[in-house]
């Protein structure tokens, strides 16, 4: 290092190099962790990313925030151990494998063996560790590959056991039947914040379509605005907000009434005037401006209805494939989340494929929950039961589906919108919304403390803290944790047949205790088959694990725990150091790794998880 060039001669690259070559000489780094061992510990926590990709611009960043950081702490005397991670679980790493071996169905996976798939998605999850170790040391960060840790790890998926039985025993744990963003490319359920990594402005359909009351003296329909025909073939209901006045109009052209709320009477399709222009629809939302807006010489206004005179009303079922539902479907009910500043002010319902129509059908008794038929599989088809439309890919029968309404003569106007719409943030397939079975962590319950977890947390910049993440905190859902998937760390829930006795796995130690089966792995071709016997006496049988897996996105949320094995190992270490002092990731992670983090804490100790937090925005 004597040698070192001055003026033009002076390369930066060769100077780091050379800085490089010393310090690996030197062991530079961990000699630095032996001389601070047994100091004040500075509690560092490192977002493992997947090692099934390259490290890329945003991984640099964000590892240059954290080498500055951790340097500063350990040049003044504290004591910083730095371990790199790695998401080894989930979606990333099944997709890769699914490309691999040509697997397009879970029927696939079950023929071919868990256990052979889950060992070729090993065998790939450290595919770019090299180029990774190469990349990071070339930026001169000082992080311990050695001793990493990787959510696959024994001890890592033990711990991950023992932070769902503390939420067990919290009981902030259920299994609920909701309507999630779903994912058809990787054949899955996604979290809300899963959801909100991929939105892209796109072209849909945009359709008005009408639904005859029954009985009424004019023969008048209700008329309903949808950007999803192919939710129309499992429609069972009409929801209106009993808070609006409704109008019947009729159609001066071909004599059709229709009933939608007053202050869109804009919005239905104008016809063709003289002059071959046609008038734009209003923008307006006030009764008066809707009014106005109304093309006198297409329409007739004939009555205003309010609200409530409309609930209860029966409608003509659009498709007979639910006919079977007529006696407490194909009704209107009401809510406030219907609004009129948007659509007819009437909201065709398809309680299978959509949060609130599935919320507001449940509780009028459209349906019962045990009752309710999910038309679309796990590939995102039509089931035989939509046997007008069996097997097709439900966004690719969107025309058909309206070419059938039209047929029909439902169909009121066609058109197309660009909107927002979420996509899968790994097959880049677009989401749909679709109601399935799944473990839940009440969030909302808790929602109150975490949002003073986020007040008592020091946030750069501070705008992350006091808006972005906090209004996604205020906005939080309940928490789907289970996947229907194979590589991930299994739930450690085991149930009788007849689903009255459940018994939930703290550790290693208590399954081998139950089960009498020595435990060297928990992936699920290694626990799949242990069963253990009912509490109740031989004549019920055993018990059995469930299918599902957890979602990897709450295994690495139990980072700061299952990096140090805790509380089988580390215990002093850790209970002396919780919360952590500093993280550091990029601004992306305030729907991800960050809200897992904070639930943690949240749900296991009701306090953050860390005191300082970084963001770097590579936007």
């Amino acid at each position: 290092m004597d040698d070192v060039c001055e003026g033009k001669d002076f390369s930066f690259p060769e100077q780091e190099e050379r800085v490089l070559e010393l310090w690996a000489k030197l062991d530079a780094f961990h000699e630095q962790l032996r001389r601070t061992e047994g100091g004040e510990e500075f509690v560092f926590y490192d977002g493992p990313p997947f090692a099934t990709g390259l490290p890329h611009y945003g991984h640099i960043l964000a590892g240059t925030i954290k080498d500055v950081v951790t340097r500063h702490q350990s040049m003044r005397g504290r004591h910083v151990s730095r371990r790199f991670g790695w998401d080894c679980h989930g979606l990333p790493v099944e997709f890769e494998i699914d490309k691999l071996l040509g697997i397009t169905n879970r029927q696939q996976v079950f023929d071919l063996g868990i256990g052979k798939y889950n060992e070729t998605c090993r065998s790939i999850v450290t595919k770019y560790v090299s180029e990774w170790e190469a990349m990071v040391t070339r930026t001169g960060r000082w992080i311990d590959f050695k001793n990493d840790y990787k959510t696959m790890d024994l001890n890592f998926m033990e711990s991950v056991w023992w932070v769902f039985a503390q939420l067990w025993e919290k009981d902030l744990v259920y299994k609920g039947f909701k309507v999630m963003p779903y994912s058809t490319g990787c054949k899955t359920a996604l979290s809300n914040f899963e959801a909100a990594l991929d939105y892209r402005t796109v072209p849909d359909p945009a359709v008005m379509v009408s639904f005859p009351i029954v009985g009424d003296m004019d023969n008048a329909a209700f008329v309903a605005w949808t950007t999803t025909p192919w939710t129309l073939p499992s429609n069972l209901a009409l929801c209106i907000n009993a808070n609006l006045m409704y109008a019947k109009v009729r159609d001066k052209s071909n004599g059709k009434v229709y009933v939608i709320a007053e202050s869109r009477l804009g919005q239905l399709p104008v016809k063709a005037k003289a002059s071959g222009k046609k008038q734009a629809p209003s923008k307006g939302s006030n009764a008066e401006a809707a009014q106005d807006g109304l093309d006198k010489e297409s329409y007739e206004l004939l009555v205003k209805i309010p609200g409530p005179y409309l609930v209860g009303l029966k409608y003509t079922p659009l498709f007979d494939f639910f006919i079977e539902l007529q006696e407490t479907a194909f009704r209107v009910i009401a809510d406030n989340y219907v609004t009129d500043d948007s659509g007819t002010g009437v909201v065709h319902c398809a309680p299978a494929f959509g949060e609130d129509d599935h919320r507001v059908c449940l509780a009028a008794g459209i349906f019962e929950t045990a009752g309710l038929v999910v038309a679309v599989d796990d590939d995102g088809c039509f089931i035989e039961k939509i046997s007008d439309f069996k097997g097709r890919y439900v966004k690719e029968a969107d025309k058909d589906i309206i070419s059938a309404v039209k047929d029909k003569g439902r169909l009121v106007s066609k058109g197309s919108i660009e909107h927002s719409y979420p996509f899968c943030w790994r097959s880049g397939t677009p989401l749909i919304y679709r109601a399935v079975p799944s473990w839940f962590v009440k969030v909302e319950k808790i929602k109150d403390q975490l949002l003073e977890c986020n007040k008592e947390t020091y946030w750069v910049p501070d705008y992350v803290k006091e808006k972005r993440f906090h209004n996604w905190l205020e906005g939080a859902r309940d928490w789907a944790i289970s996947r229907s998937r194979f590589w991930g760390t299994p739930l450690p829930l085991w149930m009788s047949q007849d689903r009255k006795e459940i018994v939930v796995m703290d550790s290693i130690e208590k399954l081998e205790k139950l089960s009498g089966v020595k435990v060297t792995d928990l992936h699920r071709h290694y626990v799949d088959d242990i069963t253990i016997p009912s509490k109740r006496g031989p004549k019920f049988g055993t018990l059995k694990r469930v299918d599902d897996v957890f979602d990897c996105w709450f295994e690495s949320g139990s980072m700061p725990y299952a990096y140090i094995h805790y509380p089988f190992e580390n215990r002093e270490l850790f209970e002396k150091n919780f919360p952590g002092n500093f993280v550091a990731e990029g601004l992306d992670q305030t729907r991800g790794w960050f809200v897992t983090l904070f639930q943690s804490g949240g749900f296991i100790f009701f306090l953050q998880f860390v005191q300082s937090m970084a963001c770097g925005d590579i936007s």
